[in-house]
């Protein structure tokens, strides 16, 4: 059906910069926003950037700091999302987890992956 893999975690340092990467299998027309969270260790999900159909939103928090980018394969089978983050700071670290949010066929369906860990730290 569908999955969702992130990757690219990993420590860095404050200010630094980090590209952390979601590929989302499966059939593409069935998909629409795909969406990055941040979980911070003790606290709810939140919300950091989506895209649909090249239309990007960002929190706050990520506005002007971080970019989030679509590629689509050529045969509509998979999807890679990109979430480029600058400038980072300690209120940056968790767990970023992708999600791809279901249309037509699979209206209403949320696909999620296992998550990324992100440390920023000197």
């Amino acid at each position: 059906q569908v999955q969702v893999m992130e990757s690219g975690g990993g420590l860095v340092q404050p200010g630094g910069s980090l590209r952390l990467s979601c590929v989302v299998s499966g059939r593409m027309s069935n998909i629409g926003t795909i969406a990055w969270y941040h979980q911070a260790p003790g606290k709810e999900r939140e919300l950091v950037a989506r895209i649909t159909e090249g239309i990007t939103r960002y929190s706050d928090s990520a506005l002007g700091r971080f970019t989030i980018s679509r590629d689509f394969a050529r045969d509509g089978a998979k999807s890679a999302v990109t979430l480029e983050m600058r400038n980072q700071g300690p209120d940056d670290t968790g767990l970023y987890l992708c999600n791809a949010g279901g249309r037509n066929l699979l209206r209403a369906r949320n696909f999620w992956g296992q998550g990324t860990q992100v440390t920023v730290s000197s």
